[in-house]
């Protein structure tokens, strides 16, 4: 029994080093971004997964619209937005 237990113990240690250098920054990261995206709220500047920069329009629960420089309105998903580069608030403070 004893030299059973000693061969899982290297899988072991091995799976520990694997979820601490892998699992958990990819569960962090993908938390702080869930985050970001629920925290969104008109005039965002914000940078679209496909490098589209604009200002949050509108939004609703799963789709934002996004004001681009030439005026136009495009419609895109919430999970499309990949940054804020400048929050609202940030904005009014400017103004």
């Amino acid at each position: 029994m004893g030299s059973n237990l000693a061969t899982f113990i290297p899988l072991i240690l091995m799976f520990v080093i694997f979820y601490f250098l892998l699992i958990r920054p990819q569960q962090k990261r993908q938390k702080a971004v869930n985050q970001m995206q629920n925290d969104l709220k008109k005039g965002d500047k914000i940078v679209t997964i496909g490098g589209l920069h604009g200002i949050i329009d509108s939004i609703d629960e799963g789709k934002i619209v996004i004001k681009c420089g030439d005026g136009s309105r495009l419609t895109y998903d919430r999970q499309a937005v990949r940054e804020v580069v400048e929050a609202s608030s940030d904005l009014l403070a400017k103004s």
